[in-house]
C-alpha cells in the first residue's frame, strides 16, 4: 500500500479553484449556446435559401469573369 502525503490546502485555494472551475463551466456552456443558436439561424429556410442563392451567384460571376479572361487571352 502506498504512504501519499499531503498538505491540507489552505480554504481560500480551495475555493479559489472551485470558483475558477464554475466560470470555465460558464463559459464553456455559453459558448455551446451561442454555437447552437448560430448553427439553428444558419440552418432556418429563409436564411439557407438565402446562402444557397448567394453562392448560385457567386458561383456564376466567378464563371463569367473567368470565362471574359480566355476570351481575352485566347
Amino acid at each position: 500500500m502506498m504512504n501519499v502525503e499531503s498538505t491540507p490546502a489552505a480554504s481560500g485555494d480551495v475555493l479559489a479553484h472551485a470558483s475558477a472551475q464554475g466560470r470555465l463551466q460558464h463559459s464553456i456552456a455559453t459558448t455551446l449556446l451561442v454555437i447552437a443558436a448560430a448553427r439553428a439561424e444558419r440552418e432556418a429556410p429563409p436564411i439557407h435559401a438565402a446562402r444557397q442563392h448567394l453562392a448560385a451567384v457567386y458561383g456564376a460571376t466567378r464563371l463569367r469573369r473567368r470565362l471574359e479572361r480566355e476570351t481575352v487571352t485566347g
